[in-house]
């Protein structure tokens, strides 16, 4: 270990549920020390106000009694009142009270209370107990949903649900259908670990950092990086608590199994017969996902690789590269295209380390400190891997290899051509179904480094990658930030994921990343171009810009909302779904109102002036 600060070892899978596999702890316990050492701030500040923070139209009597029945339900143990200081914690040492990466002032969007529910029975207890008091609910997986609110409930006071905690079961894994059902506690570290213990010839497909909840990624649609990168499309199967309590199992679930089982298709088939409902509770607030199948990957043989690009100005061409290759399924992932700023990001050094001037790092620098890295002084970085067996794997490269040729100066690389610490080792990884920990290393390009998505759907074609392209670069430029942008590309669409990096203690970069952020928004869907995920703060104006019809979409899903959930109390607000009770009365964010909270005017109708 090369850092002189020393702090607690993070938990392991054998210790807790939501801990890191024995093999990761010598790299986390590093890469903690190192996070945690470039902390400039105290681990907590002083609460403002009586606390805990009470839900809406609640009065602390009601609040006291209420939880009183509560843990009459789970048991004294299983509720917390959120009423000590705020800790932002680890990776996987998070807090279940607030956003650890908050974009807001730390005690903005916080919990009264914490809730641990270890069945399916005490979720639909606390549903019923919800209702009858009127209170808030917002359920969390594990709370792993970083740089998009983690574990921040969108209505200050609400009880947050930890669902991960005592429901994170491995229900089944069924080697022959290449599939398994899983509570919201599995992680993807537990699920690997798992199927590893069991010696089965399966992949699991995770997301850059492994410490995510498996069904809770699919449920907000989020993606990985083999051929089975699209979670929510390989899903199959949920078992849901409604608004009102009941159980609802959607696709082949919904068929009794004999004798009582499960139905043998429920991790089969996806639609089943009649309307496909699935889809309505993927980043919605229709329901609570208690458990969920997924579709699983044979194992198969694999060659990473990365292509480089020296120019800048090749990036539409690279992207009309891509779509046919991407389109005739020669790719055989969803690969990642990257601005070489990320190949220092992820040496796990701090920007000062490069640059020691304020504002974002020129171009002339970013390029001077790059020559110095194995890819050296290029502008562009494609990051792909390829499946079968020696000899179609041999032949796709040598179509890829051709295809990127016509860019000039364009340059393949493979794990052995790089040393053993490049970022490329870690991609052979993950797009093999083993979850690591690698991309926490830019968090350190900061201190008290926290992020913040802006996650715009793009069609897989240069002129357009380049508009949003455009409006991201100018943007950062205006408000002072690094441009960090990942492409997850596909055949006709790409996920354009741009990362603003800001010390969360620092008001001033906060607000201008808050500025940032809605500029971006606005922008990019006046030329047409639409977030298919985003911050819970910034849910309302995300979900104004899918206004066709005259907001069809929306009042679509109010209907759905008021008849599912007429008393409010399941996450109101989430993605920008505000229930009869809520609408209209002021907690809408659709300006500066992220901005104004940093003032110290707080979240919520009650809080502005």
């Amino acid at each position: 270990m090369t850092t002189e600060f020393s702090f607690p070892p993070p938990p392991t899978l054998t210790s807790k549920h939501s801990g890191i596999p024995e093999r990761l702890l010598d790299v986390g316990v590093e890469s903690k020390n190192r996070l945690l050492s470039k902390r400039t701030v105290p681990e907590s500040m002083p609460r403002q106000g009586e606390l805990p923070r009470l839900p809406p139209d609640t009065t602390r009597a009601e609040f006291n009694q209420a939880i009183g029945e509560l843990r009459q339900i789970l048991g004294e143990e299983h509720v917390e009142i959120n009423d000590k200081p705020l800790v932002d914690g680890w990776y996987v040492e998070h807090p279940n009270t607030h956003d650890a990466f908050h974009i807001a002032l730390q005690e903005d969007l916080v919990s009264s209370a914490v809730v641990y529910p270890g069945s399916v029975e005490e979720v639909q207890a606390i549903v019923r107990w919800a209702n009858k008091h009127k209170i808030p609910i917002y359920p969390v997986s594990m709370g792993r949903n970083i740089g998009y609110g983690g574990t921040a409930p969108r209505v200050p006071g609400s009880v947050v649900i930890d669902l991960g905690r005592r429901m994170n079961r491995i229900l089944n894994i069924d080697a022959d259908n290449a599939s398994c059902l899983v509570e919201p506690g599995v992680s993807y570290f537990a699920l690997y670990e798992e199927v590893q213990r069991r010696a089965l010839p399966l992949w699991i497909d995770t997301p850059d950092v492994g410490g995510g909840s498996v069904l809770g990624n699919a449920i907000d649609r989020g993606v990985g990086y083999t051929p089975y990168g699209d979670h929510f499309a390989n899903h199959c199967g949920l078992e849901v608590v409604l608004p009102n309590g009941e159980l609802l199992r959607t696709g082949m679930g919904a068929l009794p199994g004999k004798g009582g089982a499960d139905n043998p298709t429920w991790q089969s088939f996806q639609p089943a017969y009649g309307p496909y409902s699935d889809g309505i509770f993927s980043q919605s607030n229709f329901g609570i996902v208690v458990r969920m199948g997924m579709w699983l990957m044979p194992e198969v043989g694999h060659q990473s690789y990365v292509i480089t690009f020296p120019r800048e100005e090749d990036f539409p061409q690279i992207v009309e590269i891509i779509r046919p290759l991407a389109q005739q399924r020669v790719l055989g992932n969803i690969p990642q295209l990257r601005h070489v700023i990320q190949e220092l990001a992820t040496t796990a050094k701090a920007k000062s380390d490069f640059y020691s001037g304020t504002g974002p790092m020129p171009r002339d620098v970013i390029r001077e400190q790059a020559s110095k890295l194995p890819l050296g002084d290029v502008s562009w970085v494609f990051y792909g891997t390829q499946y079968g067996d020696p000899a179609s794997i041999a032949t796709q490269l040598d179509l890829i290899r051709k295809a990127f040729s016509k860019i000039q100066g364009a340059k393949m690389l493979f794990p052995e051509d790089l040393p053993p610490e490049h970022y490329l080792h870690s991609r052979v990884n993950v797009c093999s179904g083993v979850p690591v920990l690698r991309e926490l290393d830019w968090l350190n390009w900061v201190p008290n480094a926290a992020h913040l998505f802006f996650s715009p759907i793009v069609p897989t074609r240069g002129k357009d990658a380049q508009i949003v392209h455009d409006i991201v670069v100018r943007l950062h430029a205006k408000y002072g930030f690094d441009l960090i942008p990942t492409l997850c590309v596909a055949g006709r669409e790409m996920h354009y994921i741009v990362n603003i990096v800001y010390d969360r203690s620092s008001l001033d970069e906060k607000r201008r990343a808050a500025a940032c952020m809605r500029e971006m928004i606005a922008e990019a869907a006046t030329e047409g171009y639409g977030e298919y995920r985003t911050h819970i703060l910034f849910a309302d104006m995300v979900a104004g810009t899918y206004s066709w019809g005259n907001n069809a979409l929306m009042r679509f899903n109010e209907t759905i909302k008021d008849a599912l959930d007429p008393n409010g109390i399941l996450a109101p607000g989430r993605n920008g779904i505000w229930p009869k009770r809520f609408r209209g009365k002021g907690w809408e964010i659709l300006g500066s109102e992220v901005e104004d909270a940093l003032e110290g005017k707080g979240i919520g109708p009650k809080c502005r002036p």
